[in-house]
């Protein structure tokens, strides 16, 4: 009863974030994120596990709207459905179909094609797995140049297998040898793709007898042992014409040792009814990379960082390429501020944190372990020292002004501005709401344990061992030309009676 219910669920998790179906734009993308996952050994999603801090389902949704321009996306859920549909909510359109039991990629293939109510849709059709959280704009582009110049009917992503043959386990890319079983020479058949068969069916294949495939009315012989060694994998990813593709898919069978529907079957097919398969690799072969357990996915963030670190390594200064983390938003900015010129002088200590949200500026330095997340304007010649919090919700904004000095250990939060030369030093906790933010005024001194809630302080002040709480502080002059400082203010406690003496 209860797997009904969620299953009705689902189905109206799908409904209500149904978009509609462009058949003028030719490219669409259908994702397939619809698996177990069971081997990542976790209560969330596989899809939903993240590579540099975004979850790996929508890092390939975002390589296909980049590197394809314009493209309907089909994302293929299943188990994790509704987590996986909140997740990708806010993509424009990114529409959702379910795969209530998984039978096969062709078989997700299948159910992402209902999602098209055009049979006379005239455009093209990239499948691609949703754990290949390394996928690029740049692939997905070149993919698809050559797969439009070559006038192919379908296209394979191979990789090339670097490790050794027995940790392969990706399907092998066969194509046609030099030579048939009777020495006759292919001819311009030589290297065309004929099949692509999965690692747990070569492993069922005899020991013993070969394993023969026809093409063009020529014969040719694989052992299993060619096959194991043979190093170009496929990734997983395809690109088709959807009239063939649509006409085509319903052929594939689950004969098979593991008795699902394969896509990889349609290279076979579309052979025998003459269609040109084409296959090319991409120039970083890691961008192939899928995971099914936590180490590949820590790989995978790994090779991640080291990416951006490359990216960024002559424009800023990163003390640690094993510790940082920077938002591709953020990334993005810097990038184009050494784009127009700007020099940015900034320096990014082990440890630090830059999120989604956060504005740099020039001579920008935080220190080890500074955490930035939310909507932060930092203005010039900013310092944060080692152990600082900064953050908003992301309906706030936080402003920081030029020369300001931030010392360690603080949290700095919320619906706040600090004013330009100000020192907000050592132990500070300072927050501002949306009904009472905060306001720190022009050459400001904040020291010692202080707390400041919902409060305004004027230019110049100086406050010490003091709790502001929805208070305005003035700038005073006392008769000796001093401005008057705020010191050890504390309100009234409340809850006295409840304390006593041992």
């Amino acid at each position: 009863m209860q797997d009904q219910i969620n299953t009705e669920n689902i189905h109206n998790s799908v409904k209500n974030s149904a978009c509609n179906f462009d058949s003028s734009i030719k490219e669409t993308t259908i994702i397939l994120a619809a698996g177990h996952g069971k081997r990542i050994k976790s209560k969330t999603s596989k899809m939903l596990h993240k590579i540099w801090e975004k979850p790996t389902v929508e890092r390939v949704v975002d390589a296909c709207v980049e590197g394809l321009g314009k493209s309907n996306i089909i994302v293929v859920v299943g188990i994790k459905a509704e987590d996986v549909i909140e997740s990708l909510g806010n993509h424009k359109n990114v529409c959702f179909a379910y795969q209530e039991i998984q039978e096969g990629t062709g078989h997700a293939v299948k159910i992402g094609l209902s999602s098209i109510p055009d049979n006379n849709y005239d455009g093209y059709v990239y499948v691609l797995p949703g754990d290949m959280g390394l996928i690029d704009k740049e692939t997905m582009q070149s993919f698809r140049n050559e797969f439009i110049s070559s006038k192919s009917a379908m296209m394979v992503l191979i990789g090339l297998y670097e490790g050794s043959a027995e940790h392969n386990s990706y399907g092998r890319i066969i194509r046609v040898k030099e030579k048939d079983i009777e020495g006759k020479s292919a001819g311009s058949d030589f290297g065309k793709v004929i099949e692509i068969i999965e690692h747990k069916d070569i492993l069922a294949l005899s020991d013993e007898r070969d394993y023969v495939l026809s093409f063009n009315n020529k014969k040719y012989s694989y052992s299993k042992k060619e096959l194991i060694e043979n190093n170009e994998f496929n990734s997983g990813v395809y690109a088709f014409t959807f009239q063939n593709l649509q006409k085509f898919i319903s052929e594939i069978t689950s004969n098979n040792a593991q008795k699902e529907i394969y896509i990889t079957d349609l290279i076979s097919i579309y052979n025998q009814h003459g269609l040109t398969v084409g296959a090319v690799s991409p120039k970083d072969q890691n961008t192939l990379m899928g995971f099914n357990n936590k180490s590949v996915l820590h790989q995978m963030d790994s090779i991640a960082r080291h990416k951006v670190y490359n990216l960024l390594k002559d424009i800023i200064e990163i003390e640690d390429p094993e510790d940082f983390f920077i938002h591709d938003k953020v990334i993005k900015e810097i990038i184009e501020h050494d784009k127009n010129g700007d020099v940015l002088d900034i320096s990014i200590g082990k440890g630090v944190y830059l999120g989604k949200g956060v504005k740099i500026n020039s001579n920008l330095n935080l220190k080890k372990n500074v955490f930035v997340d939310g909507n932060i304007h930092f203005g010039k010649n900013v310092t944060v020292w080692q152990n600082v919090h900064i953050s908003t919700f992301p309906n706030q904004t936080m402003k920081i002004g030029d020369h300001v000095e931030i010392f360690w250990n603080n949290i700095i939060k919320g619906n706040l501005q600090i004013g330009e030369n100000s020192r907000i030093e050592s132990s500070v906790n300072m927050t501002g709401s949306d009904e009472y933010p905060t306001r720190i005024g022009r050459n400001v001194t904040i020291k010692g344990t202080s707390y400041i809630f919902g409060s305004k302080i004027d230019d110049d002040i100086f406050v010490e061992h003091s709790v502001l709480i929805k208070k305005q502080v003035d700038r005073h002059i006392k008769k000796n030309g001093e401005i008057q400082k705020v010191r050890f203010y504390l309100p009234m406690p409340e809850g006295i009676d409840s304390v006593s003496e041992l």
